[in-house]
């Protein structure tokens, strides 16, 4: 097989967990040129772990027409999509309209994977979603995604202990004053270990708030904000371990190798942790992120910090 192209949207999760299916098309075709095409800046970690030939971002106006039925279809998209042997797409075409669009444009072959994840089953994310690539006689054995990040030098030495206290939503978040006691613990813990603080666009001002309590109370950090995810996963690399919770940052931490804990509560960990090795779950027993203790979570990170 000649060209292969995979089409995969979503946030940084979501595309981290089809890196095992990538990865299995890469290693299962190896005579393959396996290209992607999603949204930027996520695409560009596949690219620099070695995983995609070229890259090409979904974002374009041209491209509206593949989403409508009996549409003008851009005569340079259709020569783009023409030139595969084979197209896997995770875009949800309820309709069909994108699939009908394709063969208009003279796609050999299309296979369409999962769009959403079905928690009903209870299988792990990353399996979902390779299971299309049976279609092809390639069948995924680990889950586990792995992203090997070129070292530039940056933060030579440092070895944090990365904190992000954010997620896509809040149900899933724990309280930001548990956070703040938390990285205060850290820092007075044996060995007085520096902190990496992450953090994004979303809930800024509470992340402005955690990092103003830090400074107050003399913790050491530095303040990863609105980071390019391969400057992030590259620091991250250098971390001696990880604190979070079920979101994309900790499925690229978990993908660069560090050891995670991460704390879930609405969200299943069978289905959505990351199934790295060196990764822990500490799940709320209700469900509510406010009923996981402090000292329980202190307990597992001083544990981790003593091993490392």
């Amino acid at each position: 097989m000649g060209k292969v192209l995979v089409i995969r949207g979503g946030a940084i999760g979501d595309f981290i967990l089809t890196l095992p299916a990538i990865s299995l098309l890469r290693h299962g075709l190896p005579d393959a040129c396996v290209d992607i095409l999603g949204y930027r800046p996520v695409i560009d970690l596949a690219a620099q772990a070695g995983l995609a030939d070229d890259l090409r971002c979904i974002e374009h106006g041209s491209l509206a027409g593949f989403f409508a039925p009996e549409s003008e279809l851009d005569r340079q998209w259709c020569e783009y999509f023409s030139g595969f042997d084979l197209i896997i797409s995770y875009l949800h075409d309820p309709d069909g309209y994108f699939r009908g669009n394709l063969q208009r444009a003279g796609v050999k072959e299309l296979l369409e994977g999962i769009s959403r994840v079905d928690v009903a089953t209870g299988i792990h994310a990353a399996c979902q979603l390779a299971k299309v690539l049976e279609d092809i006689a390639l069948f995924l054995d680990d889950p586990a995604p792995l992203i090997h990040l070129p070292d530039t030098g940056d933060m030579a030495g440092a070895n944090p202990v990365a904190i992000h206290p954010g997620s896509g939503g809040a149900a899933k978040n724990w309280h930001l004053e548990e956070w703040i006691r938390l990285g205060e613990g850290i820092a007075d813990h044996d060995g007085h270990f520096p902190i990496l603080l992450i953090t994004g666009e979303a809930e800024e001002e509470k992340h402005a708030k955690l990092a103003e309590a830090w400074r107050g109370a003399g913790v050491v950090f530095q303040h990863a904000h609105n980071w390019p995810l391969t400057r992030l996963g590259e620091a991250l690399s250098k971390c001696r371990l990880f604190l979070g919770h079920d979101s994309g940052i900790s499925h690229l931490a978990a993908a660069v190798g560090i050891p995670c804990l991460l704390l879930f509560g609405p969200t299943d960990p069978a289905i959505w942790a990351p199934a790295n090795e060196k990764v822990e779950v500490l799940r709320s027993k209700t469900g509510r992120m406010s009923d996981i203790a402090y000292r329980d979570v202190f307990k597992r990170v001083s544990r981790l910090l003593s091993c490392l």
